[in-house]
């Protein structure tokens, strides 16, 4: 893989996790953050190089593609997750979640595609979510935003069809990494593994598609459960307690994560 892939969100988690892949099968890696020692941190560990990179200032996100340099695909990571009652939901949590789980998306795409439809090749992969088609009690915000970059994705996936760049969506199930911190799964089923999110970020850019979820299986489960009426879907969701995992959470055990991304 002779490509150059930029990774938003990249100090941790699925974003370290994809960096580590695409390096692997030798890509060229640059990873951004907010968080600039932690990122400086993750790269030195892999040999990566990094940039301090706030998705949601055009300027920051400007100069991380630009001394990047000729890049072949952008990942967009980056993200954040609150989660507990909507009624609890700040207006900051609110503006903080869709600025840099929204606009971070649709900045970093606008700004690849400036960089790569004059060259007719390049590829934007979004990190969006199983929860941009499951809204989930205690989840509303971040289903907003992930139904949110679903949408603008296969849209400009769309619109760009015939330019030689490529657009498209992984879409996650539970993974552990911190943001499901004080949670537990759902009645029966096994997390993801940040290592098995990019390992389809590898598979798509080997084989662009419009979307991947991960594991394959939730993404026809997902899409058929839409078209069940509204008992039957209620009932599911109360069968596997989704209705409990966002809501019945241990608040101690998230302290980390919320001060980290309210910071």
């Amino acid at each position: 893989m002779s490509k150059v892939i930029a990774i938003t969100g990249a100090a941790r988690g699925i974003g370290l996790a994809t960096a580590r892949a695409v390096q692997a099968k030798g890509a060229t890696v640059v990873i951004g953050d907010i968080d600039e020692t932690a990122v400086k941190e993750a790269a030195a560990g892999i040999g990566a190089t990094a940039l301090p990179l706030d998705v949601t200032d055009r300027a920051s996100f400007s100069a991380f593609l630009d001394a990047t340099g000729d890049v072949d695909v952008l990942v967009n990571n980056a993200g954040i997750m609150p989660i507990g009652p909507v009624t609890a939901e700040s207006d900051e949590d609110a503006r903080r979640c869709l600025d840099i789980n929204v606009h971070g998306v649709m900045l970093g795409t606008k700004l690849a595609l400036e960089r790569m439809l004059p060259r007719g090749r390049g590829q934007i992969i979004n990190i969006a979510s199983v929860a941009g088609l499951l809204p989930t009690p205690g989840l509303a915000l971040y289903n907003a935003s992930k139904a949110a970059v679903v949408a603008f994705t296969e849209s400009t996936r769309l619109e760009v069809l015939e330019s030689g760049v490529k657009v498209g969506a992984i879409l996650p199930t539970f993974t552990n990494t911190e943001l499901i911190s004080g949670t537990r799964s759902p009645k029966g089923q096994r997390n993801c593994e940040p290592e098995e999110i990019a390992a389809a970020v590898v598979q798509m850019i080997g084989k662009p598609r419009s979307a991947l979820t991960v594991p394959a299986k939730y993404g026809r489960q997902v899409r058929f459960g839409a078209l069940l009426p509204d008992r039957v879907r209620e009932a599911t969701i109360r069968r596997f307690e989704l209705d409990k995992v966002f809501l019945d959470y241990d608040a101690d055990a998230r302290k980390g994560y919320d001060a980290r991304i309210r910071g």
